[in-house]
């Protein structure tokens, strides 16, 4: 193996790629534990109300169940930052599917039959769970998630829309989407004189172990929360779930270690979900293309639980020229389980809206979209008047243009057909934001020439552990396969959660700097290195928590072909190509498979995911992989994925934007705009299943 330096972006292999194909990754209830109990939780079957008795003695009787924890035995809590977690505390039923009992047992098998076994009955009340655009119950909320504002105006949006020479006034709608990661929400759970661990199926350990300090008054040195594993979360899994808070409730209760997977049937109502989105675009233009008044309203719902806003709006305050704007949030507080992130929230919904009506005002104006987007690219930022650290958003669009091959088409609708299939293609802008957070790291020099990074980082299968290698190895100018990387241990020096595309600048932040330091150091070192070696802490609190002069943002370009089957209105998507503008790529390889990833989720969201709040009995109706359908590999075609170099110094010591969220931004957009061409018929709810496009098709 060469030990030679290997260049910032190389494509190197991810490094725990062996533990996952030969199965040693240890994941959250993979660790073997003696002694150790099962539990299965009970959901709510009715959708509001009180629980009024919980009836036990047929579970208990069974052989093998151990005790069953309700809101009358279970351990007190201290009352938890996020009201999710306030679980059998009290007799409220806020949303079917709200946890009303754990059956814990010396086996899985046991437990789930202990569960079959519960009887829970109720003091049923009114329940409302379907949002509309007029809703009585709507209200605007003073931010939306994120902490933007709910509402921003510029200049005079209704007298600019009056007058603009084109206008589009366009109602889109997206229903309830799920994170549904590989591994579902996971954790075993022992008590030790008072100390508590977890392993847990976390996007960030030291957010679980505060968490669980805070909700069981102990101390944060008192617990430790491991998530060195992780198959995924998607946002589902960036703070605690109840699956952590049970099972250290029950090892606490029983004092032997518990282990909770959440079945996947009961997910959706508990890990939080994409909400349902009702989105109202008005773009005013001049017959120049040039946008006068931009105006994006969304209406969504949130729980009774705890308020979560999903900032569909936001994208539309960055994206275009826009004069004068208007862009506002409402929701409703419905008996739902409560929204949560889901990758991308706010941008995914929001530009698959807005990048549709693009394509609307393209079509309207007879400008080419790609055109059309390049003639309404701001000077800066348009809600905030700070310039952009870079954009390149047009280079995106051209370079694009040039791989797809996007001249050579033609520009009128349904006009290609092979067959009964319907050709047609289309294009969507992509944008995120530049997030950072604070973290701490420490990086370790050993006598013998090797060096380890240790920093509470969590690997949801993104390759952390390979990149902040690469970033070690770059600051110490020496070979990343000499580079240990230890993470995943809120042991370990703190840091933020695996969010917000912001995992790897937050990080790789700490870890530099620390790095950094200690090249300094051994630089100054004369002779050998102590045994004990040489270690640097560093952290990037003060760095990362002055507000910078510029706005700070990730773009891309989407193109896409679609197939539309002429009889049976089924959709195919036959390319996908790609073009980001993110700072500079830290791996090739790894970069790759997360913009891949996040089109394909796109595809889903276009095609096939999708889900519906059954108005009787107030439950998500898509439970499960049976009925909430995520993209096969039949349903993915050739997907390319491609970057251009951006050299932009306002960022952080790597120069690298976030990766993990705009693949989806946008997908969508340009797979409906693709089906537009194809058919001449404008679709405006997703997903687009046959029974939507079989109306519009000649």
């Amino acid at each position: 193996m060469s030990h030679a330096p290997q260049p910032l972006g190389a494509p190197v292999v991810r490094r725990e790629a062996r533990e996952k194909v030969t199965g040693s990754a240890r994941y959250a209830v993979e660790h073997a534990l003696p002694d150790c109990l099962y539990a299965w939780p009970v959901p709510a079957t009715v959708p509001s109300g009180r629980v009024t008795a919980v009836r036990t003695a047929d579970a208990l009787a069974l052989p093998g169940v151990h005790t069953v924890l309700t809101h009358e035995n279970a351990p007190r809590l201290q009352e938890p930052d996020d009201a999710t977690l306030a679980l059998l505390q009290d007799d409220r039923v806020p949303h079917r599917g709200w946890y009303v009992a754990l059956v814990v047992a010396d086996s899985l098998e046991a437990a789930r039959a202990g569960a079959d076994a519960v009887v829970t009955e109720y003091a049923r009340e009114p329940h409302d769970v379907l949002i509309s655009e007029d809703h009585p119950g709507l209200y605007t909320p003073e931010k939306a998630n994120g902490g933007y504002p709910a509402v921003r105006e510029r200049g005079d949006f209704t007298r600019a829309f009056e007058d603009a020479g084109v206008r589009i006034d366009t109602t889109y709608r997206i229903s309830p989407l799920h994170n549904h990661p590989m591994e579902p929400h996971a954790t075993t759970a022992r008590w030790t004189d008072g100390r508590l661990t977890v392993h847990d199926s976390s996007q960030g350990s030291t957010t679980v172990r505060d968490t669980l300090a805070a909700v069981f008054g102990i101390d944060t040195d008192r617990v430790t929360a491991i998530s060195e594993h992780v198959g995924g979360g998607f946002g589902s899994k960036g703070t605690p779930r109840p699956q952590v808070v049970l099972a250290a409730m029950a090892a606490l209760h029983t004092g032997r270690p518990v282990k909770l997977a959440l079945p996947r049937r009961q997910m959706p109502a508990v890990v939080g979900h994409r909400a349902p989105t009702v989105h109202r675009v008005r773009i005013g233009a001049g017959d120049d293309g040039v946008i006068t008044a931009l105006s994006h309203e969304v209406t969504t719902h949130t729980s009774t639980v705890k308020e979560f806003v999903e900032q569909a709006a936001v994208p539309a305050r960055t994206m275009y020229t826009s004069p004068n704007s208007r862009t506002t949030h409402r929701v409703a507080a419905l008996d739902v389980p409560s929204p949560s992130w889901m990758r991308a929230p706010g941008e995914a919904s929001g530009m698959y809206a807005l990048e549709s009506a693009m394509d609307e005002l393209a079509c309207a104006l007879g400008i080419d979209p790609v055109e059309l987007r390049v003639r309404n690219e701001p000077a800066t930022e348009p809600d905030s008047g700070k310039p952009f650290s870079s954009r390149n958003l047009v280079a995106c669009l051209r370079e694009g243009a040039r791989r797809f091959g996007w001249d050579d088409r033609d520009r009128r609708p349904a006009t290609r057909q092979e067959g009964r299939w319907l050709l047609g293609t289309g294009v969507a802008s992509a944008t995120y934001p530049v997030l950072v957070g604070p973290s701490s790291a420490c990086a370790y020099a050993a006598a013998d020439g090797s060096y380890r990074i240790e920093v509470n980082a969590t690997d949801i299968g993104t390759g952390a552990r390979t990149v902040l290698a690469q970033i070690a190895a770059s600051a110490l100018s020496t070979a990343a396969d000499r580079v240990r990387v230890v993470l995943g241990d809120s042991d370990l020096p703190d840091a933020p959660l695996a969010g917000g595309s912001s995992g790897t600048a937050s990080w790789g932040w700490a870890v530099h700097k620390a790095a950094a330091r200690l090249a300094a150091e051994i630089a100054a070192h004369s002779g050998p290195l102590p045994a004990e070696g040489l270690t640097v802490r560093a952290d990037t609190r003060e760095e990362t928590g002055a507000e910078s002069p510029y706005a700070r943002h990730a773009f891309g370009a989407h193109f896409a072909e679609t197939a539309v089957d002429s009889l049976t209105g089924e959709v195919r998507v036959r390319r996908l190509l790609g073009v980001y503008a993110a700072g500079r790529i830290l791996n090739a390889r790894t970069a790759r498979s997360q913009f891949i990833g996040g089109m394909v989720m796109g595809i889903g969201m276009a095609l096939t995911e999708g889900s519906t709040l059954d108005p009787v009995y107030g439950d998500f109706t898509a439970s499960d992989l049976a009925s909430y359908h995520v993209p096969a590999c039949a349903d993915v075609p050739a997907v390319e994925a491609h970057w251009i170099d951006e050299d932009d110094p306002h960022l952080n010591p790597m120069g690298s934007k976030g990766i993990g969220e705009i693949g989806i931004v946008g997908t969508a957009a340009a797979i409906g705009n693709a089906v537009r061409h194809a058919t001449g018929a404008r679709l405006t709810e997703l997903p687009l299943t046959p029974d939507k496009v079989l109306p519009y098709l000649p």
